[in-house]
């Protein structure tokens, strides 16, 4: 079970990564377009596409990487029991506005592909080709979280714990 979720969040990861090369693709092709006299007028639609998915499916790559901005100010300053229950109910509240977002995420989703809505511009994009995106990174983000809920809740090491632990050895 925990190969394939590692393989989940580096698979996310490689996609967010890919998402990020379409968009110097597109950029670059836009402005090749331009220097050639070629329009390229949705290039800018496509690659902010492209941004959204890349930002959404990294979010859980980047957490088990311990690349999130956290403030652990407070739980620097606990230890034993305490610091666990406080990461314990932070890693609860991550899972409740995460499930929150993905819940509304896959919905809007669900809407736009039931009532076969499009975007407004000039090449009609069904949205929840964009949106599939956004909403699958927010699932996996959900996925990553109760990992390391159910981690910390069986007396283990969270993942971005071990990652800032090993950067902590490496520095010394």
């Amino acid at each position: 079970m925990r190969a394939a979720l590692e393989l989940l969040y580096r698979t996310s990861g490689r996609l967010a990564g890919f998402f990020l090369v379409a968009i110097a693709v597109l950029s670059l092709a836009q402005i090749g377009g331009r220097l050639l006299g070629f329009a390229a007028h949705s290039f800018d639609e496509f690659a902010g596409y492209c941004m959204a998915a890349s930002s959404f499916l990294g979010l859980a790559y980047a957490l088990r990487a311990g690349e999130h901005i956290r403030m652990t100010l407070l739980l620097h300053r606990t230890r034993g029991m305490a610091r666990r229950e406080l990461e314990i109910a932070c890693l609860a509240a991550g899972v409740f506005l995460a499930g929150f977002f993905t819940w509304y995420a896959c919905d809007m989703l669900w809407f736009s592909f039931i009532t076969h809505d499009v975007s407004q511009s000039l090449v009609p994009v069904p949205l929840w080709i964009p949106q599939t995106g956004m909403a699958l990174g927010l699932v996996i983000l959900l996925v990553a979280l109760l990992d390391d809920l159910v981690v910390v809740v069986s007396r283990g090491t969270p993942s971005y714990d071990r990652v800032e632990a090993n950067v902590s050895a490496f520095e010394r």
